[in-house]
């Protein structure tokens, strides 16, 4: 039924519309279903060259079983339909794979972002994500590189992971400062190969275009903090006046 789960005969579906070649928003159209959900399918079970409907399908139940052998018992704590919130937390993860994010990465940031502080320990990863202490460690190793996250520690002297506004703006800025290096490295081989060479212009126009891509990056960046903060000050600024009042 639209909107309900796959069943094993969606997924031989999935399987042969990736055999054809078709887009996942033809399969989703074949099935009725919302684009994202075929894409969450495929890319977390092998992605479009290694899928496979049994395997797929049975990857989802063992997935299942251990949601609900970790489902705390009583009231849920982040949020009101915890369902929703794993299945969205899958959902950003697919996103960030798309993008590049290796999935043991991907899953680490989304879980952090889904968090309702915004930073949790070691350990409450390996409980949330249900893998080795390792996989988590290698994981932040790679998120810090990225400047996606940082490490602070709270009043229990903790090593906790952090995301936040800052880390965002920070890992933005990381990002342009790589790219002026590309550009500035695609601008010295102008010299080498001779102005006059065919190659060499091809470097010119990619240095030129990354130039302008990390200036417009840099600004919105610093504009986007600007603004932020500025509004989350003002906010602050109501607050405490209204307490005073």
């Amino acid at each position: 039924m639209p909107g309900g789960r796959l069943t094993q005969q969606d997924r031989q579906r999935i399987a042969s519309g990736l055999a054809d070649g078709l887009a996942y928003a033809e399969i989703a159209r074949r099935l009725d279903r919302p684009t994202s959900t075929i894409t969450r399918e495929v890319m977390r079970n092998g992605g479009p060259t290694g899928y496979r409907a049994d395997l797929a399908h049975r990857a989802t139940e063992r997935r299942a079983h251990r949601r609900r052998q970790a489902a705390p018992p009583g009231p849920q704590t982040h949020g009101p339909d915890a369902e929703a919130v794993r299945e969205y937390e899958e959902t950003l993860t697919t996103v960030f794979m798309q993008s590049g994010t290796p999935k043991m990465m991907a899953r680490v940031l989304a879980g952090l972002l889904c968090s309702d502080t915004g930073s949790l320990t070691a350990s409450e990863l390996v409980e949330r994500l249900q893998v080795s202490p390792a996989s988590i460690s290698k994981a932040i190793a790679f998120l810090e590189e990225q400047g996606l996250v940082r490490r602070e520690r709270d009043e229990r002297r903790r090593e906790r992971y952090v995301v936040d506004d800052d880390v965002w703006y920070q890992s933005m800025i990381a990002s342009a400062r790589g790219t002026a290096q590309v550009a500035e490295t695609a601008r010295q081989g102008v010299t080498v190969l001779g102005p006059d060479s065919p190659a060499a212009a091809r470097l010119e126009n990619i240095a030129r275009f990354l130039d302008f891509i990390t200036e417009s990056i840099t600004r919105a960046a610093d504009q986007a903090r600007e603004v932020l903060h500025t509004r989350a000050e003002a906010a602050s600024d109501q607050d405490a006046a209204s307490a005073a009042g």
